[in-house]
Order: C-alpha cells, then structure tokens, then sequence
C-alpha cells in the first residue's frame, strides 16, 4: 500500500489527519484576538520596547514567582545573557548535558567557556547527578579551568533534579542556570519553572508550548539585581538611558509583535496544559507496557513540550507509524559530542547512557489539540507496531 492508501487508514478510522504539532488549530482558536493586538502594535508605532513587553514580562513573573523576567529576541540569546552577566568566559568550565540542542552548547562557547558535557540519567533524559560531580571534581583535579557555571536542561518539559544539582553548584560556588527552552508550564513540588535557579533561559519558538510567530525568549530571574544587567546587555549593554555603553552587550531584544503574540497564547496556557497533560497521561497508561517512557524527577509535573519514548528498531517503527498516518521526530539522534561543532570538547571514555538514549529515542505527536480519537489511534498503531517487530 502507498503512502497515501496508509495515511488514509488514520482517516478512515475516524481518527482525521494528525499532526506532529497544531499550530493551525490553536490560531483557528484565538486569530481574531491576535490580530487585535498586532492591529494594537501598528496603532501605537513601538516595534521595539513597546507596552506589551512590559506587559507580558509581568504576566510570565507573576506567573512563575520569578522577580524578574527580561524578554529577549531568542532561547538562544536567554542563554548568552545570564553567562555574559556573571562574566563567564575564558578559563571557565561550564557542565551541561550533551543530550540537548545544540544552542546550549552554543552559548557556552561564544561566551568564551569551555563546556564540559555531562551525562544523562537513562530514566529523566535529564542531567545525571553523580555523573556532574564526578566532571566537576575531574576539572578541579585537572586544574586547567575553573568550575564556574552549571546548566540544567529540561528536557522535553521535565524539570532536571535541581535539589541534587543545587547541593552541586553550592559545593563550588558555581552558577547554576535552567534551561527551559521545552519546560515552561512545569513545576518542581511547589515551585514553578522560572524560579528554580538564579537564571532561568526559555524558548519561545513557535514550535514550543508557548510559542510566538518568529524567534523570542525570557529569561526569569530570581535576584533583580541581576536581571538590570540582563536588560542592559540585552539593549547593547547601555545605561538606563540607552546611551553609553557600560558593559558588553548586544541586540538580545523581543519585538512587541512577538510579544502581541504571545500575550493571546498566555491567556490560553493553562487550558492547552492542562489538555497536553491528558493526552501525555494516556500515552504512559497504554505504552508504559510495551515501551520505555520518560521518568520524571518525583514531585515535579512536566509541561509535556514534547513526548518522547524509547523503543527497539527505531527507525523502523518510525517507518511504520508513518505509513499509518502517525508523525514522529527523533529528539536528538546525534548527540553534542558527536557533533563536527563539539568533537573537540568529547570527553574520554564517552557518555554511554546519552548515546543509548540516542539510538532510541522517538517523539510521539504531542499538542492540546489531538483528540481523544486520535490519541487512542496513535496508541493503538504504536502497540501494533511494536508487537509485529517483536
């Protein structure tokens, strides 16, 4: 049967046509509000530094317990600025997973750091504990560079074990930062993403949870005296008065279209959550059986950016689904330290479970639009798939 006879097989079912990611459904949803607030942002002229910069900043502080939030112009640029605030730069090591995109790694290395890539546990997908503090004390012992800075990643939206991580970067004084690019909407016991550590980098790709039309970030805060300096490299490290340079900085800034945006999503987040998390609940009831699912750190709740599992003849379950009609991603299949950019910084002896994880590892579609039709679909190809390759 070709392509198109087996897509049809997800129709015919009842199912409809599904997508990997909806954005067209959540527009459908809200279009007529956000051309309200773009019509808003033409009226008033502010391209840049508009009211509804401002505004969201609030929303998102309010929202997490962060004092502060510093929107900015990408995931990435919420990653440099926090390093470039705390002056880390030459001579410094920085620790984080390579089993992540590659704008993590990026930023550590145009802030002029070294990355030291760290391990994963096979469970949360997420920064290994032991597997840090034996890195960092490899670095002490070296003595070549100096522990300076942590990043966490949330990977596809589960908060990392900031409690164990935070003992770490105490121990030695050391920076610790989030990265929450697929995190925002999680919490950690009480205690939302956003104020987990003293910085907080977020994505706002539109392919995130909570996405804009074009490339935006946030970066939380939980010292306002740092997000001042964070506001200042972001606007070219200029004074209050946007004048004189008093610090190195860049263009780091959100525009208010993005903003606009982002705003009308805001309103809607909770609800898309709360729909995201039924639709991640009954994956783990159905597929916990046959497949490995991601563990989460207890106590913590996901935002469910992505879903992902891990499961034998990847490719050819891939292959399968597809032909079923079901969209799937790998999130990542090659991990940083096997990349051209990073092989430099590979460290001795490799990171085993990161590259178990890898060869794995399939995304399933995840967004608050899938109905219950065709998540029950998708559960259904994937059991039929994996028990015909058994």
């Amino acid at each position: 049967m070709n392509s198109v006879g087996n897509l049809a097989m997800a129709e015919d079912s009842g199912a409809g046509r599904i997508a990997f990611i909806d954005l067209k459904a959540q527009q459908t949803r809200i279009r007529k509000r956000i051309e309200a607030r773009l019509s808003a942002v033409l009226d008033h002229g502010k391209y840049i530094a508009g009211p509804e910069i401002t505004e969201l900043e609030d929303l998102l502080a309010a929202r997490t317990g962060a004092s502060d939030v510093v929107a900015c112009a990408s995931g990435t640029a919420a990653l440099i600025i926090p390093l470039l605030a705390e002056g880390i730069g030459q001579g410094d090591a920085v620790f984080l997973p390579a089993f992540t995109y590659n704008a993590t790694a990026n930023a550590v290395i145009l802030s002029g750091a070294t990355p030291i890539f760290v391990d994963i546990d096979p469970a949360t997908f997420n920064l290994d504990a032991e597997d840090l503090s034996r890195r960092v004390d490899a670095v002490k012992k070296a003595g070549s560079l100096r522990p300076a800075c942590i990043i966490a990643v949330d990977l596809f939206g589960a908060p990392a074990n900031y409690e164990k991580i935070s003992k770490i970067a105490a121990a030695d004084n050391m920076f610790l930062m989030a990265d929450a690019a697929q995190s925002f909407g999680a919490r950690s016991g009480d205690t939302a993403v956003g104020a987990l550590a003293p910085a907080t980098a977020t994505s706002f790709f539109p392919g995130k949870a909570l996405g804009a039309y074009g490339d935006a970030g946030a970066v939380f805060a939980t010292d306002p005296v740092r997000a001042e300096r964070w506001r200042s490299i972001r606007w070219h490290g200029t004074d209050d008065a946007r004048k004189t340079s008093v610090r190195v900085g860049f263009n780091g800034r959100m525009d208010s279209f993005q903003a606009a945006v982002l705003l009308e999503k805001l309103a809607i987040f909770d609800d898309e959550l709360r729909a995201r998390e039924k639709v991640a609940e009954r994956y783990v009831s159905a597929l916990q059986e046959v497949c490995t699912t991601q563990s989460h750190v207890p106590g913590s709740q996901s935002g469910h950016s992505y879903f992902a599992v891990r499961v034998k003849n990847r490719n050819q379950v891939a292959s399968q689904l597809k032909a079923r009609g079901v969209p799937t991603a790998i999130y990542y299949s090659t991990p940083l330290h096997k990349m051209p950019a990073f092989e430099a910084f590979a460290p001795k002896g490799g990171l085993p479970n990161t590259d178990a994880v890898a060869s794995d590892i399939l995304a399933l579609p995840m967004h608050p639009y899938l109905s219950e039709a065709q998540v029950e679909y998708i559960c259904n190809a994937m059991t039929d798939t994996l028990s015909s390759l058994e």
